[in-house]
């Protein structure tokens, strides 16, 4: 999720391969080239943007049975002579549109003049055939963000609302579709779009979750990418229980940085002159606004807003003003939560993703004990990240999760910053060595989450430039030195 998308998401909602649709796949299986009638696009109006809808199998074990829709989007190149593919988008999530990023992603117009650039909106998301649990938004906003847990006692209280919550969702009018929400099957759709665009390969461009996406794309179907990036990684696994809980760690990484920027800005904010005056005064806000909500914002909100907004250096000063609200006991402006229309699409596709993806634990002293050993680990936002949530009674998962491998061509690039607070570096070296000699990274003193076109590192974003435009990568796994500290 880049630069700004995932502070506003969060203050909105405050082991084998498989093998059976692999590239593998007989004439029989292959689908014939679907026609993409091109037009407006659902939504706010995009001139640039043309869209069409697909239809894709809801199961792909049954690829002649009931299908949903699949909303693209096309930003065409502006030099046609110059075009060399397409290149789809990802912007992560999971449960994220996709059919704007093409525009909003702002690449550079060297990249945009080589390719077609495509958009879509995931199965079960947004203008696609959408999910939906039924959730109010105090549901949704507590079905991806439970309560921060005090002791072991808050979560036995928070599984059982958990409980209740996955209920809700798996006997909602759209349950049916939830068991083919998974990363497997959109990577399947990707498949069918480009059929149905007719290119022999795609380019892929994809960050946060969207890396999972493009890793298990690549490996469903080797042989049909051709430029894929993965900017900043998840593991090998995906979006699991494990991943949720390194974002724990991924936030003490990254917390340094901001304070060292509102201990700079002391006379502005008055949230402390020193990073260390500034991480106790995360302490005390936290445990105040735990004790008695100011404005909408209780601890947890607090903790969530502040992981989510310490993504982008472009958004510390925000955050440091959010802090100084707070702490006077004054409305924190436009990041205050709430409002608006609501609509629980997002809780819900994240749910069916990253609970029908993988298997969480179900037993409830797992939980207690993953809290009580993270909240000493990383006390300061790991006791959130490790509570219990509805995918802990969610039904299995509908089919054997993708794994990783080094098998196919050498055309994947990873890039990573150091400081990643949501994927932190650990997840990303184990899915680099996963990739194998498929896989070169490139590895960026920086932080925030999401490294391409997100921060001032030429040495970064050139890297994914040259990749893209050129085919050019590192002959080997590479570092670009810090370009400037954080101010």
């Amino acid at each position: 999720m880049r630069r700004t998308w995932p502070a506003m998401l969060a203050i909105m909602m405050t082991a084998a391969a498989v093998t059976s649709c692999t590239s593998r796949t007989t004439a029989a299986d292959t689908p014939s080239r679907p026609s993409l009638r091109w037009g407006e696009c659902p939504g706010p109006a995009e001139a640039a943007l043309e869209c069409a809808k697909l239809a894709v199998p809801l199961d792909y074990r049954h690829p002649h049975g009931r299908t949903i829709d699949v909303e693209v989007s096309r930003l065409p190149s502006g030099k046609p002579a110059e075009k060399r593919g397409v290149l789809l988008l990802n912007p992560g999530g999971p449960g994220l549109p996709g059919l704007r990023v093409p525009v909003l992603m702002k690449l550079p117009e060297k990249v945009r003049d080589r390719y077609d650039v495509i958009g879509f909106d995931p199965r079960g998301v947004g203008h696609s055939t959408p999910v939906s649990c039924g959730f109010t938004r105090a549901q949704g906003e507590t079905a991806a963000n439970p309560p921060t847990p005090g002791s072991t006692a808050d979560v036995s209280r928070q599984a059982a609302s958990a409980k209740s919550l996955a209920a809700q969702c798996t006997t909602a009018g759209t349950a049916n579709l939830l068991p083919h929400i998974t990363t497997a099957n959109t990577a399947r759709d990707m498949d069918r779009i480009r059929t149905a665009l007719g290119v022999p390969r795609i380019s892929y461009y994809g960050e946060s979750y969207g890396t999972y996406l493009g890793a298990v794309y690549t490996t469903l179907f080797p042989d049909r990418g051709d430029r894929i990036v993965l900017d900043s990684s998840l593991p090998p696994e995906g979006y699991d229980v494990e991943a949720l809980r390194g974002q724990g760690a991924g936030f003490e990484t990254r917390f340094p940085d901001f304070a060292r920027f509102a201990a700079a800005s002391e006379r502005r904010y008055h949230l402390g002159g020193t990073p260390a005056a500034v991480r106790e005064k995360y302490f005390r806000l936290a445990a105040r606004l735990d004790d008695k909500p100011v404005r909408g914002y209780d601890g947890t909100t607090f903790r969530v807003v502040t992981a989510a907004m310490i993504r982008a250096d472009s958004d510390l000063a925000g955050l440091a003003a959010v802090w100084h609200a707070l702490d006077t006991n004054q409305p924190p402006g436009s990041a205050a939560p709430g409002g608006g229309a609501y609509s629980d699409n997002y809780p819900a596709a994240y749910l069916g993703v990253i609970c029908g993806d993988s298997r969480w634990p179900t037993d409830l002293a797992t939980y207690r004990h993953n809290v009580s050993v993270d909240r000493v680990r990383h006390p300061m936002y790991g006791a959130f990240t490790a509570n219990i949530r509805p995918c802990a009674f969610w039904p299995a998962p509908a089919e054997p999760k993708v794994r990783i491998t080094d098998r196919g061509p050498s055309d994947v690039l990873m890039v990573h910053n150091l400081r990643d607070p949501a994927t932190p570096l650990s997840g990303a070296l184990r899915t680099r060595r996963a990739l194998g000699e498929r896989a070169r990274m490139v590895t960026i003193d920086q932080g925030g989450h999401v490294a391409y076109l997100s921060g001032a590192n030429a040495c970064g974003n050139d890297a994914v430039n040259d990749f893209l435009v050129t085919g050019k990568r590192p002959s080997h796994d590479t570092y670009c030195p810090a370009a400037h500290p954080v101010r």
